[in-house]
C-alpha cells in the first residue's frame, strides 16, 4: 500500500489541471526516484513547471516526465467514437429516505444500476462495483476502504480495492461535488487499467 506521504503526493499532482494520469517509478530503497504525468497538451507547458516543483518537495532526486495528449478529432469529440466502449458514471444519489446508495452507469447504451446499504463514501463504492457487475463485467476485486482525505485543495475520496489473486492493491482518488458521486469516480479510477483491458475484448 502506499504511504500517507505519497498519497498527498499523488493526490497534489492529480488535482493539477489538465492531469489525466500519474505513475510512480521506484528505487531500490522504496522512495520515488522518478514520475510520468499524461496531461492534454494545451496545460502541458505549465503543468510540466509546477509538477516539478511539487516533485522536488517531495523527492528532491526524483525524475519529471510530461507526456502530452492531443486533442481528440473534432469529428472523434462531435460523435461517440471517443466514448464508445467505455464505462460512464450517469448518476449517483443517496436514497436519505430508504438509506441506500444508487450508482448508475452506462456503456454503449447500456445501463448497470448498483446499490448498497451502506452510507456515501462506503456505498458509492459498493455501488459501483455492484452497477459494473449488472453490466457484466467480471471484477475481481473486493473494497478495502474508501476515505476522504483532507487536503489543501478540499476532500478527495481515495478508495482502495484488493485483487483476489496475489497483486498489487489498486488506488483510484477523486474528488467531486458529493462523497458519493467522488466515490463513485475514485472507484472507476482504481479500476481504469483492468476495464480498459475488458472493454477491448468486449
Amino acid at each position: 500500500m502506499i504511504s500517507p506521504t505519497e498519497e498527498d503526493f499523488e493526490l497534489e499532482l492529480r488535482a493539477l489541471p489538465g492531469v489525466m494520469n500519474v505513475g510512480f517509478r521506484y528505487g531500490e530503497k522504496g522512495d520515488v526516484d522518478a514520475v510520468s504525468l499524461v496531461v492534454h497538451s494545451d496545460d502541458a507547458g505549465p503543468v510540466r513547471v509546477v509538477a516539478k516543483q511539487i516533485v522536488s518537495l517531495y523527492y528532491p532526486n526524483a525524475t519529471v516526465s510530461v507526456e502530452e495528449m492531443q486533442p481528440a478529432p473534432e469529428n472523434a469529440r462531435a460523435g461517440t467514437v471517443s466514448d464508445a466502449g467505455r464505462v460512464a458514471l450517469v448518476r449517483a444519489e443517496f436514497n436519505s429516505h430508504e438509506g441506500y446508495c444508487e450508482v448508475h452507469l452506462n456503456i454503449n447504451g447500456r445501463v448497470g444500476v448498483g446499490r448498497s446499504q451502506n452510507g456515501p463514501l462506503i456505498g458509492g463504492a459498493e455501488a459501483t462495483l455492484d452497477a459494473l457487475r449488472q453490466l457484466d463485467f467480471d471484477i475481481p476485486f473486493y473494497l478495502v476502504g474508501s476515505v476522504n482525505v483532507a487536503t489543501v485543495r478540499g476532500w478527495p475520496v481515495i478508495v482502495t480495492l484488493r485483487p483476489r489473486a496475489n497483486e498489487a492493491d489498486r488506488h483510484g482518488v477523486a474528488q467531486a461535488e458529493s462523497e458519493l458521486v467522488a466515490s463513485a469516480k475514485a472507484t472507476l479510477n482504481a479500476l481504469n487499467r483492468h476495464l480498459s483491458q475488458l472493454e477491448n475484448f468486449a
